[in-house]
C-alpha cells in the first residue's frame, strides 16, 4: 500500500467516526411530494395472466441477469413453490386455486409497487432511494451500504439482499424499468406479455379501466382495485377474481407507509443509540473493510 493511498484511508476512516455525531444530530426531512398527476403505473389483470412467466424472462435480459432460454420458462413446476422477488430475479410469477367462476388457476406477478409515498425511501438513511414524480422507485447502489432497513419498512417486503456478497452487498429491486421508460419504451414485462394482461399508462386512466371492468363483468372480478388507495396508493395495481388476501397481498390500510413505520421506529430508538446514528457507523465499517481488501489487493500488484 502506498504512503498516499495509506495516509488517505486513514483519513477518510477517522472522517467516518466524525461523521456519525453530526448526522445524529441533523434529521434528515421526509420526502416531499413530487408525483404529477400524470405519473404512469400498470393495471396487472390476474384473470386475463396465463402463467407464461415470460414477463420473468424480459425483466431478468432488461436488468443484466442470468435468464437463460425463454423456452425453458415454460416449466410450470416452478409454480407450485411460492416465491418472492429476490437478487436473481426482480419480478415473479406464483399461481393459486381458481377464482369465482372459472376454472383456471389465478396467476399473479409480483413486483415492487412503487407506492405514491415509498416507506424504503423514507427508511433509507443513505439516501439511496428516489421517488419520481413519473411514479417510478429507484435505487443508487453506489450509496447502498446494505443496511437492510428498507426491507423492514416496505410493507409490501419486497426488496431483496444480496447474501451472498459479503463485502459490498445491495439491494435489488424492480425499478419500473426507468431506463426504458425514459426512452419511451414500455417496460419489458408489459412489452412482452402475450395476452395484454399487462397494461401501462397514467394511474388516472388506469383506475378508469380498471372500475370500468369491474363495473361491466361484475361476475368476473372482486370489487377491489389493490393498489388504488393502500398505504396512500401505489403505480402497480390489480385486478382479481379472489379476495387479495387469498393471493398472498398482506391487508394494508390506506394510511402511507412512512408515517407507520416512522412512527415505529421513534418508539423503538427512543431510548437507544438513534438509527441515523447506527447505520451511518455500520456503513463505515463496512466501507473501511472493502477499502482495506482493495488496498491489499493493489500491493500484490
Amino acid at each position: 500500500m502506498s504512503g498516499k493511498s495509506r495516509r488517505d484511508f486513514l483519513k477518510t476512516s477517522a472522517l467516518i467516526g466524525a461523521g456519525v455525531a453530526g448526522l445524529s444530530s441533523t434529521a434528515k426531512a421526509g420526502p416531499k411530494n413530487i408525483l404529477s398527476e400524470d405519473r404512469m403505473g400498470v393495471l396487472v389483470d390476474t384473470t386475463v395472466c396465463i402463467g407464461c412467466r415470460n414477463c420473468e424472462w424480459a425483466c431478468k435480459e432488461a436488468h443484466n441477469l442470468p435468464a437463460g432460454n425463454l423456452e425453458s420458462y415454460e416449466d410450470r413446476s416452478v409454480l407450485q413453490t411460492k416465491r418472492r422477488p429476490d437478487e436473481t430475479a426482480l419480478t415473479v410469477v406464483n399461481e393459486f386455486s381458481p377464482g369465482k367462476n372459472s376454472n383456471l388457476p389465478v396467476d399473479v406477478k409480483v413486483q415492487c409497487m412503487h407506492c405514491d409515498h415509498p416507506a424504503c425511501v423514507s427508511a433509507c438513511i443513505v439516501g439511496a432511494f428516489e421517488k419520481h414524480e413519473n411514479g417510478t422507485v429507484t435505487w443508487d447502489t453506489s450509496k447502498c451500504i446494505g443496511c437492510r432497513y428498507c426491507m423492514v419498512a416496505c410493507p409490501w417486503q419486497v426488496p431483496a439482499f444480496q447474501f451472498d456478497k459479503a463485502l459490498n452487498p445491495l439491494i435489488m429491486k424492480c425499478d419500473f424499468c426507468f431506463e426504458r421508460t425514459k426512452e419511451g419504451k414500455l417496460p419489458a414485462c408489459v412489452e412482452i406479455c402475450p395476452v395484454e394482461a399487462l397494461t401501462y399508462g397514467p394511474r388516472t386512466e388506469l383506475v378508469k379501466i380498471a372500475r370500468d371492468r369491474i363495473k361491466r363483468n361484475p361476475d368476473r372480478y372482486v370489487d377491489h382495485i389493490l393498489g388504488e388507495y393502500e398505504v396512500g396508493g401505489t403505480s402497480w395495481m390489480y385486478l382479481s377474481s379472489k379476495e387479495f388476501s387469498e393471493l398472498d397481498f398482506p391487508k394494508l390500510g390506506e394510511k402511507p407507509a412512512p408515517g407507520v413505520s416512522e412512527s415505529i421506529q421513534h418508539g423503538i430508538f427512543a431510548y437507544f443509540v438513534p438509527p441515523v446514528s447506527l447505520y451511518a457507523l455500520l456503513g463505515g465499517i463496512m466501507w473501511i473493510s472493502k477499502r482495506r481488501k482493495e488496498l491489499e489487493e493493489e500491493d500484490k500488484l
